[in-house]
C-alpha cells in the first residue's frame, strides 16, 4: 500500500502542476481576447485588417487547454460541482465509502469511455492533418489529442482519490488526510 501510495502523491503532485499552469493560461487567454478584440476595433480606424482567425484559434485554444486539462485538478481540489443533501453531514469514513463508489462506478467506467470513444476522432485528426475551416487559422489534430490527456489525467486522478480513501478506511492514514491534503484555493462552497 506504501507503494500505492506514493502513486497517489505522485499523480496528486502532477495534477497540482497542471493546476498551476492553468492558471497562467487563464491570464494568457484574457490577453489575447482583448489584444483580438482591440485589434478588431482598430481595423474600422486604418482600413487594414489587423486581426486574425489565428487569434480566435488560439484563443479558442487555450479555452480548451484550461477546461480539459482542468478537470483532473478539479477534481484533486474537489472544485467540482456536488448536489449533495447528504454527503457533508456524514463521518469521514462514509466519505470515504461513498467516494469509492461513486470512483468506481461512474468516475473510471466514464474517463475509459470516452477515451475509447474518442480515439477514432483523434487518430483520424492526425491521420488527414485536420485545420481550421477558417482561412488563417490553425491546425485542430494537435488539441484534440488534449482530450485524450484529459481522460488520462482524470483517470489518474481517480485511481488517486481510490487509493487515498482505501487507505483511510484501512486506517494508513488520518481520516481528514484526503481533505487536508488538497492546496488550498480561493472558491466558494455551494450549500
Amino acid at each position: 500500500m506504501r507503494n500505492l501510495l506514493s502513486f497517489a502523491r505522485a499523480v496528486d503532485r502532477m495534477n497540482d502542476a497542471v493546476y498551476t499552469m492553468i492558471r497562467w493560461l487563464t491570464l494568457a487567454m484574457i490577453f489575447v481576447g482583448a489584444l483580438n478584440a482591440l485589434l478588431r476595433y482598430a481595423t474600422k480606424f486604418t482600413g487594414v485588417s489587423l486581426s486574425s482567425n489565428s487569434y480566435l484559434d488560439i484563443q479558442w485554444y487555450m479555452f480548451s487547454l484550461i477546461f480539459l486539462l482542468g478537470a483532473a485538478a478539479g477534481l484533486r481540489q474537489e472544485m467540482h460541482v456536488r448536489v449533495d443533501v447528504l454527503y457533508e453531514r456524514l463521518a469521514p469514513r462514509a466519505k470515504a465509502w461513498i467516494d469509492i463508489a461513486g470512483t468506481l462506478l461512474f468516475l473510471l467506467p466514464f474517463c475509459v469511455m470516452m477515451l475509447v470513444t474518442s480515439w477514432p476522432a483523434v487518430h483520424n485528426s492526425w491521420v488527414v492533418r485536420e485545420g481550421s475551416p477558417d482561412p488563417g487559422g490553425l491546425i485542430r489534430y494537435p488539441i484534440k489529442t488534449v482530450i485524450l490527456i484529459c481522460f488520462v489525467l482524470l483517470f489518474l486522478q481517480g485511481l488517486s482519490q481510490l487509493i487515498t480513501r482505501t487507505a483511510i478506511l484501512r486506517g494508513l492514514i488520518p481520516a481528514d488526510a484526503a481533505a487536508a491534503d488538497v492546496p488550498p484555493t480561493h472558491h466558494v462552497e455551494a450549500v
